[in-house]
């Protein structure tokens, strides 16, 4: 792949993994980029997977065509990326590693090296020239790791956005969803927690003119998909609300938690609801269940008491929200107990340190719904819309 006429994709994709980072679920597999810049110097940027060192070697003896490299440029310490350092510095011993004082830190942990003797350590605003190509280096620190730096070319006006802008998914196999789909889901999952650092980089990257984003996951992005990215960005890393709508995240053990949340769910499209998503804990992908918290604007929690407590899953998925920072939104509750229902109470207990929110009613079930439960589920249809 081409991205210019100077810089060249060596990336691999991954179809082995079925666990991304261990814990999300990603069926059409990962992109490992990596991208060389071929000019008076020659700079590779990032590595790839340890599995596939042998393949990403390759691709890079190809396109060097008999030249050596000069550096390589280490964005971010993540094994996903920086696994094939030790490699590269074996292959290519007269080169000079890039990166920030931080990831020389990790290389050291990681890998048993900090290249002391072929090293540039770069920080905001450090350049590194090609020849006609010039490297300005911006720091990006917890975007999503602290040691995090992007690199920005002002030839091609490309940005090479570490972690940022990626997504799930191989770039070999068609995303019928588009884009933004499981850009989200991967955003929110991973990088989430961070939307003050990444405001702050949005801020640096808006005073150059960037029109090529190469992300170490997902695809390249330009033109009317890299503005809809840059938007999209804006309002996820500000907390804002992308789509209106009502997500209606359920927990339930014999049924008739379901069957309220969705006469729940009924009665918002019956009166004229934009957006009904509605998700179990217990079976759906919570990945995708966070991915709609943060999309929309109101979120409705419905779950039995557990142990005098509340149900497990829906205390997991609580705390999947409030460690990325979940706000500005406005919360409603379904809860059931046979005797001292208390699981709405201790939603709302674990939703104390969220900003900006408005928890709203409740609607208590004792063991399954009575005749009056559809006009509560009715009143609490008015309060959402």
């Amino acid at each position: 792949m081409t991205i210019s006429k100077d810089i060249r994709y060596i990336g691999v994709n991954d179809h082995q993994v079925t666990l991304f980072e261990g814990q999300y679920d990603v069926p059409n597999g990962m992109a490992y980029n990596s991208y060389v810049i071929l000019d008076e110097k020659i700079a590779v940027m990032d590595t790839v997977g340890a599995q596939f060192g042998g393949e990403w070697m390759d691709r890079l003896t190809k396109e060097l065509a008999g030249r050596s490299p000069d550096y390589l440029v280490v964005q971010h310490m993540e094994p996903d990326h920086s696994a094939n350092i030790v490699r590269f510095m074996q292959a290519y011993p007269h080169a000079t590693v890039v990166a920030s004082q931080a990831a020389f830190r990790m290389m050291k942990q990681f890998y048993g090296s900090d290249y002391a003797d072929h090293r540039l350590v770069v920080g905001e605003g450090s350049t590194l020239s090609l020849g006609r190509h010039t490297l300005t280096f911006l720091t990006a620190p917890m975007v999503h790791w602290p040691e995090v730096i992007v690199t920005y070319d002002a030839l091609d006006k490309v940005l090479f956005s570490a972690d940022g802008f990626g997504k799930f998914g191989a770039l070999d196999i068609e995303d019928e969803e588009g884009w933004a789909c499981e850009a989200r889901r991967y955003y929110f999952g991973i990088v989430g927690k961070f939307g003050a650092q990444v405001q702050a980089l949005l801020k640096k990257a808006a005073a150059v003119d960037i029109r090529t984003v190469c992300p170490l996951h997902g695809p390249v992005l330009t033109g009317e998909a890299l503005a809809e990215a840059l938007r999209l960005y804006d309002i996820w890393s500000s907390y804002g609300v992308e789509t209106p709508g009502v997500v209606i995240a359920y927990a339930s053990v014999y049924g008739n938690t379901e069957k309220a949340a969705q006469l729940l769910a009924q009665l918002l499209r019956d009166k004229g609801c934009p957006k009904v998503a509605v998700t179990c804990l217990q079976r759906d992908d919570w990945a995708e269940a966070v991915e709609d918290a943060f999309r929309y604007g109101k979120l409705v929690l419905a779950a039995p008491t557990y142990n005098g407590f509340l149900f497990p899953a829906m205390r997991e998925f609580i705390e999947h929200l409030t460690e990325r920072n979940y706000q500005n939104r406005q919360v409603a509750f379904i809860e059931n107990g046979s005797w001292a229902p208390a699981a709405a109470r201790e939603m709302k207990k674990l939703l104390e340190g969220c900003k900006n929110m408005t928890l709203g009613g409740t609607v208590t079930i004792r063991s399954a719904m009575d005749e009056a439960a559809p006009a509560q589920l009715a009143a609490l249809a008015d309060e959402l819309l």
